[in-house]
């Protein structure tokens, strides 16, 4: 492993089940990722070995269960995932509409952030956001 990669995001939304079977089952399984540890009303954990790296699922405390997440709040604001090309951008966002999860920014070029920074911009249940983003060329 290199020296500040990632090991894995754990994030906590109000109905595990729901959001799992509504949201990240799709997601996580077009990202490559696979469940490999379900605790029922607990969590679960998917991983994606190429990425070596995991998304772990935790189910809200019932204290907090009622709770909407606040993006500009202090926390999370948002995880970008890589893809391979502009193709699988699209190809998400096919998923997305069908299985009506919330789009926030359709597939769009942003040369502001690199060249051919071409991405995608979504959201769960919980309000919690996400990216797909397919970027050519690093900026040095």
């Amino acid at each position: 492993m290199a020296k500040g990669t990632m090991n894995h995001l754990a994030l906590t939304v109000r109905d595990l089940a729901k959001s799992e079977a509504e949201f990240y089952a799709p997601v996580l399984g077009f990202l490559g990722y696979n469940k490999v540890e379900d605790v029922p009303k607990t969590m679960t954990l998917w991983f994606n070995a190429e990425a070596k790296f995991a998304v772990n699922i935790w189910q809200a405390r019932p204290e907090f269960a009622a709770k909407q997440h606040a993006r500009y709040a202090s926390g999370f604001h948002h995880c970008a995932f890589d893809v391979d090309s502009r193709a699988d951008v699209d190809a998400l966002h096919r998923i997305l509409c069908e299985k009506h999860i919330k789009v926030l920014d359709a597939p769009a070029e942003y040369p502001q952030y690199a060249p051919g920074y071409y991405a995608l911009y979504f959201e769960d249940a919980d309000g919690l956001k996400f990216e797909v983003v397919h970027m050519p060329e690093v900026p040095t």
